[in-house]
């Protein structure tokens, strides 16, 4: 099986309310990303976007042939993958199949969202379509409701009060913030106290305003080639390592191993065999804090601390860029935005900007880091995971 290298990175500014459209956000951040990897349009012979909502968004359908037209990427197979949240990495993952297949040796991947679009009852709906039509959404299950019944279920299954508990996850959003802060593309760029989360607004019980990620507007590339391409183009090629993708029906079949996320425990599990790693290998994390709870449980469900013990592991500085795992070095999606179609490339685009050490003036660089993990999860439990590793 071939090797598959990250050799360009594109990243939009994550925000509220883009004046640009998706092809036109998209269209400079993929341009930028064929710079970087000294490629040209004619080049590339495949384009993957993931995107979950442009039909809703804009009312433009089959975007990836418009942008790849836009782009200089004339008449190649354009494909738009669509997994919830997970689009963007389902997006990068099916390039990396299909260059290891040795179909294509040349790929670009992006991901692209304009959410802000619609106002919020409308956006809510079309999120919502990602959950189960007929049991969840007409019951109120729109993804808050989910997530705060996860917060009580965790709760009671380990043992923590749940005051203490959104303590802790109070400490998951402070610390998202305060490096998002640092991160000129992030969206939300303020400070954040412990006090200010828990006299937030309340969402869905017991999530408030500041234990929920943002809606955002944003796109994000990648170039990805075969190996022995790769090592002529650029100077620091950052390898797939492996790849794992899983997925789940709705709320009520999963019930066996819940508030765990199966799905996210097997991509997980397929990705650290391919790449030939376990948990305690990796540097650094970036993974799906849609929620503040959605963080301590991918965590945990990414084997990185023992179930029932990642929020005082936030809380002891364990997830810091100096700690034993540094998770959303990033700001997450927390506070660096939610586009939901590029979070996931923008995550691979993160991982390999701290694998390539080219951070340190932000200060976020996690010091050595040679092995990063990215995370998504798209609607109740299609998960993708990616291993990039600096070689």
């Amino acid at each position: 099986m071939r090797r598959v290298a990250v050799i360009g990175t594109g990243h939009s500014k994550f925000m509220f309310n883009s004046e640009k459209t998706s092809t036109e956000m998209m269209a400079e951040t993929a341009l930028d990303a064929l710079r970087e990897a000294n490629v040209q349009p004619k080049d590339v012979q495949a384009f993957f976007l993931g995107n979950a909502w442009g039909d809703f968004e804009e009312g433009q359908a089959t975007l990836q042939t418009y942008i790849a037209n836009e782009i200089g990427c004339f008449n190649i197979p354009a494909t738009r993958v669509e997994g919830a949240c997970s689009s963007g990495t389902m997006a990068a993952r099916e390039a990396f199949v299909w260059i290891t297949s040795g179909l294509y040796d040349i790929v670009l991947v992006g991901g692209v969202e304009r959410a802000t679009t619609l106002p919020v009852p409308l956006a809510t709906r079309v999120f919502a379509t990602c959950a189960d039509s007929r049991y969840e959404y007409p019951l109120g299950f729109i993804y808050p409701a989910s997530f705060g019944m996860l917060c009580h279920l965790y709760s009671k299954t380990h043992g923590i009060p749940l005051p203490r508990l959104k303590e802790m996850m109070a400490g998951v959003s402070v610390q998202s913030h305060e490096y998002a802060m640092k991160n000129p593309y992030a969206q939300i760029q303020k400070p954040l106290t412990k006090e200010d989360v828990l006299n937030s607004p309340m969402i869905a019980t017991p999530l408030q305003l500041h234990d929920c990620c943002p809606f955002t507007d944003g796109a994000a590339a990648i170039v990805l080639a075969a190996e022995d391409i790769a090592k002529k183009l650029v100077e620091k090629p950052v390898y797939i390592a492996g790849v794992g993708q899983a997925s789940a029906g709705r709320i009520s079949s999963q019930a066996d191993y819940y508030p765990r996320i199966r799905a996210r425990e097997l991509s997980s599990q397929q990705a650290y065999k391919m790449a030939g790693l376990t948990p305690q290998d990796i540097d650094v994390c970036e993974l799906h804090d849609c929620f503040s709870i959605a963080a301590i449980i991918a965590a945990e469900c990414l084997g990185f601390f023992e179930f029932g013990t990642a929020g005082a592991a936030w809380e002891k500085g364990a997830t810091r860029a100096d700690g034993k795992i540094p998770i959303n070095i990033s700001g997450g999606l927390k506070a660096k935005g939610h586009p939901v179609g590029a979070t996931g490339v923008g995550q691979i685009c993160e991982i390999t900007y701290q694998l390539r050490g080219q951070l340190a003036e932000q200060g976020r660089q996690v010091e050595g880091a040679k092995y990063g993990i990215t995370d998504t999860m798209g609607a109740d439990g299609v998960v993708t995971n990616v291993i990039l590793a600096a070689q």
